[in-house]
């Protein structure tokens, strides 16, 4: 049980925060007529994270902590990233009516976009690194197999609950107000997340 217990707490807690990818997915589900539609994005962004746990708990996390200068780099490309990526959450002005109808995110734009915040995010990726690859050296066999379930079985819940509340919040806010509100506070604890990797740029 100690396994399973670790990865459900561990994988909460890096997952919970506001960030880029959990906008997202609030984001299309709110915006989409029907949860459906939502799913690519839901999909992508379970498999995406799937493929980081893997990886982390395979040991990739010991190869990239040990690369001082790759450390660096990471941080710098996650400051420009959520940088950026705050910016456009902070503009946004959503319209769900508008975007429904419009349907404005195709599947394609859906998956790209998916994977873009999950794959070319920095902090997720040293998250799930650093966190969760370091975190499971002290299991071997089979409890390094169930923690690392755990982990992935969060992530595939928490993007499909996401998706389900924003579909919720999507036919009662139908102005978008609420939407922005939520938008604007995500943006600054993702701007909060910029300015840290960047002080580590200094401290590295």
């Amino acid at each position: 049980m100690e396994p399973l217990l670790h990865g459900i707490m561990l994988a909460f807690g890096l997952i919970l925060p506001l960030g880029v990818q959990n906008v997202f997915i609030f984001n299309q589900g709110a915006t989409h007529q029907k949860f459906t539609r939502a799913l690519p994005a839901v999909i992508t962004a379970g498999v995406c994270d799937t493929l980081l746990i893997s990886l982390a708990v395979a040991g990739v996390s010991i190869i990239i902590l040990s690369f001082e200068m790759l450390r660096t780099f990471m941080f710098l490309i996650g400051f420009l990233f959520l940088a950026y990526m705050g910016w456009l959450m902070w503009k946004d002005t959503p319209d769900i009516k508008k975007n429904q109808e419009a349907n404005p995110f195709s599947t394609k734009r859906q998956i790209l976009f998916a994977a873009s915040v999950s794959l070319l995010n920095p902090h997720a990726i040293l998250d799930t690194i650093g966190v969760i690859g370091t975190s499971s050296l002290v299991y071997t066999g089979y409890d390094k197999w169930i923690f690392t379930i755990a982990c992935i079985l969060i992530s595939w819940i928490w993007f499909f609950s996401l998706a389900l509340t924003g579909r919720k919040l999507g036919q009662i806010d139908t102005n978008g107000k609420l939407l922005k509100r939520m938008n604007q506070i995500s943006a600054l604890i993702i701007w909060g997340m910029a300015i840290y990797m960047g002080s580590q740029l200094f401290i590295t």
